[in-house]
């Protein structure tokens, strides 16, 4: 099973950073989406399946913690789960992030193995990268 991610953050070069670093740490992503605000992001959620988001917290029009909060209010996007990445690593900021709904939180500067093992955790893959559902249907097959 391969995730469409969303990735959110007011940086292009950010964005492209995070992307190669998903995208090589075998996490199994079928499509990536980009936005530079939460604003942005809720224009791509209208659009799009996405079955993680990655956001920062610090961005214009629309921040990261107000984009959960717009999450939250719609019952079908609050279900998405957040990972928040941000220079912000406070107690309380990180505890703000996950009262408003984030279900993951990484300090910037970051290594690759740090977004993976919190992908990884969040939707809740292996570190082989299979998805616990598949594994219990294989398990099940005789063919």
């Amino acid at each position: 099973m391969s995730f469409n991610v969303l990735i959110v953050d007011d940086s292009g070069s950010m964005r492209a950073i995070i992307k190669k670093i998903v995208t090589i740490s075998g996490f199994k992503m079928d499509q990536c989406f980009e936005a530079g605000n939460g604003k942005e992001a809720m224009e791509v959620l209208s659009g799009n399946w996405i079955d993680i988001i990655i956001s920062d917290i610090n961005m214009p029009e629309v921040n990261g913690l107000e984009f959960l909060d717009q999450l939250q209010k719609n019952e079908t996007l609050k279900e998405i789960p957040v990972i928040m990445i941000t220079t912000e690593g406070s107690s309380e900021r990180m505890q703000e992030a996950f009262n408003r709904g984030a279900k993951g939180f990484i300090k910037k500067p970051f290594l690759p193995e740090d977004i993976k093992k919190i992908l990884f955790q969040v939707i809740g893959v292996s570190e082989n990268g299979e998805y616990s559902e598949d594994k219990a249907i294989a398990d099940e097959c005789d063919f």
